[in-house]
């Protein structure tokens, strides 16, 4: 598929964008000959005629004394694949965050110190509890998280053996540690974890503006692998933070154009200290002390991803200026170069000539997909929606809110984390507004991003499967058993699916949900949510509960729900025929196993649903079962359950959305049979012949005779 803007994690997306600008910084810091003295010169001129910024600009310097970075065979230098920029921005960037474990992982670095207090057993106690509460922690403490937990990722893609060596010899001028204590620790590491000790991220130098939005970075690793850091050693941080700051203006990484700030404010004493005679040669005032008790406002966040892509070269925003294509308005390009070459590619169906007129029509339904009930829709549903600062905004950074940010769970982290389920409790129309007045809840409440996959079952069982599949009368059916293929994310929010058994209470629902990449512990395990009262638990023994609060008097008695779980591909599920099965957003294009297993629903020929976050993955779907089975889809309709919160996309700008579209598998009939298939999507629009031409030639696209002769 040419497009992952709704499949890919988008902390992916954020670890490519810090990337992408420190290698570019990396390779302009280290590139001239001159003198630092005349490289500072060859900076600060431009930049002092630089429009300020009202915002007040940040420098935190942030040690890394817990977290190491292990990194895989594939990541050593050599001719393996390594960790270069083709693994976060190439033609098959990975899609989740774990199709980097082979190359890299996180280790904690405080073991060694923990084994010496206190012995190992007290030691896998503390690293077990402490590590699964660390973000929390952090996060009571009003610090910004996602900076300490996502500096080592952003230090895993400068594994290449050139900046790796350089950034080592910036150790020596950044954070110190003690050495002798450390070899103990880092020995005592080598024999449980790996032969290799880990690589140690000693200090992270950030620029941000008061808001959050991230504006440069440089990362400064340890000349020793494998050894924590004491303390700060900022002492002679000055002429490397100097030269991120000048960078920073220059090239701001988050978004906006060059700029200087208007005043600077240092999270270090010394550091401050030694910037007061090197600030000012660029314009900007210094603030008069450190900032000892500043800290992060209530509304700081790390923004979402704000800087764009060209959909052809991958460069950024901060280092080319990207246009869409004139005539879709939906891929952005860096030039007219990018766009003749996607325009001609081979072969013709992955042409931008073929998909231009298409996604000029899908970009038509932005509007569509945009009309929700909600008090914040305008928000939410904007192109440069900053949805970290949404859920930041509303104290939304814990439980299940974290599978819709950016924040990393520590090593050890429930699951599923105990807590408070949605408090939610008779066929509803099928819309928002409906749900959310039966309800009671009000239409500024966000629950309907976490309700999206329930909701959108019940749409299905009540709605849509009447429709398409009457004969199977499935209102009527006392229990049903459901298969979730492919799960992922769904499987993390499974306590919100007990919302299933409020919206059908005479129904035993039994959900499986299967795909390879669920967790291997999770494999064949079989527990149920199960009500007594109000309070609903996991048995057995998984640890996770929740007690529902809502005061609506339920009906129906005891109620449960049986939650089963295969970590494998769905064509090497063993076990009865379900009564329907359901996909979520599902990119039948993106994953090899779809070719097998849409095949094995074609024999077990029962109801398939899916989901798509854009119609541009209804179509692709399409043409994948086309492929796998000689079948099709049905035409996607709008899913008013879908998410209200619009996807950011790096390289396109067309409406994307969790569950936006459904459809239903389209069987080959039986040989022999006589049967026709259902009538498929609608036919494909024309591709223009031409690239789409400069405005000033725009007056002469316009020309049907010719196509009409062609096809004649």
């Amino acid at each position: 598929m040419e497009f992952v803007s709704g499949y890919r994690d988008e902390f992916l997306d954020f670890a490519a964008l810090l990337f992408g600008w420190f290698r570019k910084f990396a390779a302009e810091r280290g590139a001239s000959g001159a003198s630092l003295e005349g490289r500072w010169r060859q900076l600060e001129a431009p930049i002092r005629r630089l429009p300020q910024d009202p915002a007040l600009w940040v420098l935190h310097v942030l040690p890394n004394r817990s977290v190491g970075i292990s990194l895989g065979q594939g990541a050593e230098p050599g001719p393996g694949l390594g960790l270069g920029a083709a693994r976060f921005l190439g033609d098959e960037p990975p899609l989740h965050l774990r199709d980097l474990s082979p190359y890299v992982s996180f280790v904690s670095l405080e073991e060694g110190e923990e084994e010496e207090e206190g012995g190992e057993e007290e030691e896998e106690t503390g690293e077990e509890e402490g590590a699964g509460l660390e973000k929390v922690d952090r996060e009571e403490a009003g610090e910004p998280a996602p900076a300490s937990r996502e500096s080592p990722q952003e230090a895993n893609p400068p594994g290449e053996t050139e900046e790796a060596a350089q950034l080592a010899g910036g150790g020596e001028d950044g954070c110190r540690e003690d050495k002798a204590e450390d070899e103990a620790g880092s020995e005592r590491r080598k024999g449980r974890r790996s032969e290799a000790s880990p690589l140690h991220l000693s200090c992270l130098l950030l620029v941000t503006d008061e808001h959050g939005t991230i504006l440069g970075i440089d990362l400064l690793m340890d000349g020793t692998q494998g050894s924590a850091s004491k303390s700060s050693g900022t002492e002679n941080l000055a002429p490397r933070a100097y030269t991120l700051l000048c960078h920073s203006m220059a090239c701001p990484m988050g978004s906006g154009d060059p700029r200087k700030p208007r005043q600077l404010t240092v999270g270090d004493a010394q550091l401050h200290r030694d910037l007061q005679s090197l600030v000012p040669r660029l314009g900007v005032k210094l603030a008069k002390a450190p900032m000892r008790t500043w800290g992060p406002r209530p509304g700081f966040t790390f923004a979402s991803l704000r800087a764009r892509t060209c959909h052809v070269c991958h460069r950024h925003s901060f280092e080319v200026k990207l246009t869409p294509c004139p005539q879709c308005s939906a891929v952005l390009y860096c030039g007219e170069a990018c766009l003749r070459a996607d325009w001609r590619r081979c072969p013709d169906d992955v042409s931008h000539r073929f998909w231009c007129p298409r996604l000029a029509a899908f970009m038509e339904r932005a509007g569509e997909l945009a009309t929700l009930p909600f008090t914040y829709t305008a928000e939410v549903t904007s192109e440069t929606f900053n949805k970290e600062a949404f859920l930041a905004s509303r104290g939304l950074t814990r439980g299940y809110w974290t599978q819709l940010s950016m924040l990393i769970p520590g090593p050890g982290t429930p699951r599923h984390p105990r807590g408070s389920a949605p408090a939610l409790s008779l066929l509803l129309s099928g819309s928002w507004q409906d749900y959310y007045t039966w309800r009671g809840l009000s239409l500024d409440s966000p629950m309907a991003v976490l309700l999206t996959y329930p909701l959108t079952v019940y749409y299905v069982i009540t709605h849509l499967v009447p429709q398409s599949f009457p004969e199977l009368n499935i209102q009527n059916k006392q229990s049903l058993k459901i298969h979730v293929v492919e799960a992922g994310k769904e499987f993390d929010l499974v306590m919100v699916f007990w919302e299933l058994l409020v919206l059908l209470p005479h129904v035993a629902l039994e959900l499986q949900f299967v795909g390879d990449g669920l967790p291997l512990d999770s494999d064949q395990q079989h527990f149920t949510l199960q009500r007594d009262g109000p309070e609903v638990s996991v048995r057995p023994g998984s640890g996770v509960s929740a007690r529902l609060s809502s005061s609506t008097k339920e009906k129906g008695g005891r109620r449960d729900l049986q939650i089963k779980v295969s970590a494998r591909p769905y064509h090497l599920l063993q076990g009865p025929k379900p009564d329907l099965v359901i996909g979520f957003n599902s990119g039948f294009g993106l994953k090899d196993t779809w070719l097998s297993s849409l095949p094995r629903l074609q024999s077990l020929r029962v109801p398939a649903f899916f989901t798509e976050s854009s119609e541009y993955g209804c179509v692709m779907d399409d043409q994948t079962m086309a492929v796998a089975t000689g079948g099709g889809t049905s035409p996607p309709r709008p899913n008013p359950f879908r998410s209200p919160f619009r996807l950011r996309a790096a390289d396109n700008c067309m409406p994307w959305y969790c569950n936006a579209f459904i459809f239903h598998l389209v069987y080959k009939p039986p040989q022999g049979s006589g049967a026709r298939p259902a009538p498929g999507p609608v036919p494909p629009v024309p591709a223009p012949a031409a690239p789409p031409a400069p405005a000033r030639r725009r007056r002469g696209e316009k020309k049907p005779g010719r196509g009409a002769r062609r096809r004649r």
